[in-house]
């Protein structure tokens, strides 16, 4: 199927190419319009009924209004001459409020508005809240609806913001907005030009990259084009996917997959493209469409086994009890079939049309380039196994201590800019009331017949919840309006995002809430701080699903390609020295270097997902290419050398790419996401250039052929036009010097030319 796929490719080239321009742009503009339709801002939205903090959302849902995509906001008020506030100032400020809880705030719509975008114009809630004890300032509760990461609904926000500083400022009084949407907008507001430089210094690399590996600007930024178009398309998809059959994506989805993409798909590209130039090199009387078929056919095998093994990697988080999990897995995996199918298709019908104009001005393909480090590099690995062995495995096992320390985070991660204006605003409020007042933990009552509930019973429970360390207010139930619950705020006095209010809150509070809970009712513990307590429960036990099923699938896929018991075994062996002294390295650089808690909470999943999975993707070139090699005349460990020789360049090279990809996260404002980019780019680099170039090989020569057990390649006495490369593996004497090696490669030597 495979051969099929790209033989039809390079057979009718500009078909295929007008098929994807087509169907990439569709499903493109597509998943750009529709694509925060398809999300959920909510966390505790994916945590399974079962969860405590869950239930609390359902009863928020059934019996007081509240909506998944509700923003909460706070809005402090107060006078602009820094005086305190007089009782006139609270019935002007009151009746302001009133105005604003009438008035519809219309979307903004420009030009640049996107075609389909969601309409957002509403009357948003607005209500009094308190006073400070100080009366320096006046609490309103403001709340909008509509997905925080949706442009249209941020700029709906700025439209409310705006109006009402003008309308109080009128008045002589100033305010300032925080929590959750106000402090998405203005992180994004303080980033934007950050962020378009990242994105830009990101190409520019890549495009780097490129330029000096192949000297082309064709073969420069074409890859970055495809991939942009199979990206697309793999997004709409995904989009359309979402809206089909009803199941939301988490808002880190998007984000997510466009960098995978970028990586995976450049990289896919880059394997292509290095094994069409030594085709060419070596076969010059061959035309450029018949080389692209060999070569897709080839390599095709190779790339999809390495897609196939991010597909089951990521599919395994479907067994995931949290929601959150249990979307990203699918998700990811869609998006990678659409690259791999476009791998198989569009990029060979590109190098079948361009051919040898693929790789203009370049004058590589007329001479056989020298040696190289990657030539004297194989040489090194073949010569002497054993010490490359043993220094891989030092610097792997420094960097896994730091997992004898390890901590993890359960924090959302916020930036801690205090130099927004929404940090300004909590900072202020903050000197005059407790931390939480802006993001309560809420403790909602009902009875346990469904029936109506009498808040008098209440007083217990609330007397007892005020006694707990840590809660610094405790506000009077409010009953709902069909007076079958009951809602108590308690205002911590610890940070809601930190790790003293999750300890909190899944301890003491709901200690206290399970001992004095009236009879004939059940209660349950709501708010940020519960649903990420939550979700910390939930995220423990899916790492011990997840780990060991991923594994077991990725080692099936490797033993399906790799025909060998022993292979895979190695393969495995490698990634997991990789994965353990990733997430050693990312915990010594987070707790010890930059002073955190812990690592973020999902860091040993993503690392494990994409350090073994991608990291995979160039041990399985590496490996597919030693197997070619060995399947010729030689001893093994020649056949190495030339495999390390043809094939460390593209592993350097796409490794470069797909770690510039993910490092791009790590200037990310939010701490969470600069750890997974910078321990994902980390990754990243040493399953390119230990594992693959040193570790995996290294261990081939040392193995012989005797890696391919049972069934081990068939050596061949033909001679084909590729054989030439033996010339330059450099020559040698006996094996390994001393070393041991295997039977057949105990005396040998290849000819230097």
């Amino acid at each position: 199927m495979i051969r099929a796929l790209t033989g039809f490719a390079t057979r009718s080239p500009w078909k295929v190419i007008a098929l994807w321009a087509v169907l990439g742009i569709a499903m493109t503009i597509l998943g750009q319009a529709f694509l925060f339709r398809a999300t959920q801002p909510s966390a505790g939205e994916f945590l399974p009924a079962t969860y405590d903090s869950a239930a609390a959302l359902k009863v928020a849902e059934e019996h007081f209004g509240a909506e998944p995509d509700a923003n909460p906001l706070t809005m402090l008020v107060a006078r602009a001459d820094g005086a305190k506030l007089s009782e006139s100032d609270e019935r002007l400020i009151d009746a302001e409020a009133s105005k604003l809880a009438r008035r519809e705030v219309a979307m903004p719509r420009t030009e640049e508005t996107p075609p389909f975008t969601q309409d957002h114009s509403q009357v948003p809630q607005v209500s009094p809240a308190m006073t400070a004890p100080d009366r320096t300032f006046r609490l309103l509760s403001v709340e909008l609806t509509g997905n925080p990461l949706d442009p249209g609904m941020q700029d709906l926000y700025r439209a409310f913001r705006d109006h009402a500083r003008a309308e109080f400022a009128e008045a002589g009084l100033r305010t300032g907005f925080t929590a959750g949407l106000a402090d998405s907008v203005d992180t994004a507001d303080a980033e934007k030009t950050r962020s378009a430089v990242v994105g830009a210094a990101m190409l520019a690399v890549i495009v780097l990259l490129h330029v000096l590996v192949f000297r082309s600007v064709l073969a420069a930024l074409l890859p970055l084009l495809v991939v942009s178009v199979i990206g697309g398309a793999a997004a709409g998809v995904v989009v359309a996917a979402s809206l089909l059959t009803g199941v939301q994506l988490d808002a880190s989805t998007p984000q997510l997959i466009s960098v995978v993409l970028i990586g995976i798909g450049i990289d896919y590209f880059l394997f292509l493209l290095f094994r069409f130039r030594e085709q060419l090199r070596s076969r010059p009387e061959q035309t450029g469409r018949a080389a692209a078929a060999e070569v897709a056919g080839r390599v095709g095998t190779a790339v999809t086994s390495a897609a196939l093994t991010i597909v089951a990697a990521f599919s395994t988080l479907g067994v995931a009890s949290f929601g959150q999990f249990r979307v990203l897995g699918p998700a990811i995996a869609v998006s990678v079939l659409v690259m791999l199918l476009g791998s198989l298709t569009l990029m060979p019908a590109l190098l079948a049309v361009t051919g040898r104009k693929m790789f203009w001005p370049s004058r590589d393909l007329r001479r056989e380039p020298p040696e190289g480090m990657a030539g004297r590099m194989g040489r090194r690995v073949a010569r002497r196994p054993v010490t490359m062995v043993l220094a891989s495995l030092a610097l792997l096992g420094a960097l896994a201590a730091g997992l004898a320390g390890m901590h993890t985070d359960y924090g959302q991660g916020g930036s801690g800019d205090t130099g927004t204006a929404a940090a300004r605003t909590a900072a202020e409020i903050s000197r005059a009331l407790p931390a939480g007042v802006s993001d309560p933990t809420t403790v909602f009552v009902t009875a346990s017949d469904g029936g109506r509930l009498d808040t008098g019973v209440l007083g217990g429970l609330s007397k007892a919840l005020a006694a707990v360390d840590g809660v610094g207010q405790v506000a009077p139930a409010a009953p709902s309006e069909d007076g079958r619950a009951a809602r108590i705020d308690l205002f911590l006095t610890a940070d809601p995002h930190g790790q003293q209010a999750r300890d909190l809150v899944s301890g003491p509070v709901r200690d206290a809430v399970a001992a004095h809970r009236p009879e004939g009712t059940e209660a349950h513990v709501g708010g940020t701080a519960a649903i990420f307590a939550d979700i910390s429960s939930a995220v423990s036990g899916d790492l011990k699903v997840v780990f060991p099923v991923a594994a077991g699938l990725i080692s099936l896929i490797l033993l399906l390609l790799l025909r060998s018991l022993l292979a895979p075994l190695v393969l495995m062996i490698s990634v997991g020295l990789g994965f353990a002294a990733t997430l050693g390295a990312s915990a010594l650089v987070s707790q010890h270097l930059l002073d955190r808690p812990g690592v973020n909470f999902m860091l040993p999943l993503v690392l494990f997902l994409f350090v073994v999975a991608l990291g995979t993707d160039y041990n399985i070139l590496i490996s597919d290419r030693i197997r070619e090699e060995m399947e010729k005349p030689g001893p093994a460990r020649a056949a190495v050398a030339r495999a390390v020789r043809h094939t460390a360049p593209a592993i350097a090279t796409a490794g470069l790419v797909l770690a510039a990809s993910f490092g791009s996260l790590a200037v990310n404002p939010n701490p969470g996401t600069q750890e997974i980019g910078f321990a994902t780019a980390l990754g990243i680099m040493l399953s390119a250039f230990v594992l693959s170039v040193v570790l995996v090989p290294a261990l081939a020569a040392l193995l012989g052929r005797s890696i391919w057990w049972p069934v081990r390649p068939r050596r061949t006495d033909r001679t084909d036009h590729t054989d030439h490369t033996a010339r330059h593996t450099g020559g040698y004497g006996r094996a390994g010097h001393g070393q041991s090696g295997h039977a057949d490669d105990r005396e040998w030597s290849v000819p230097v030319g």
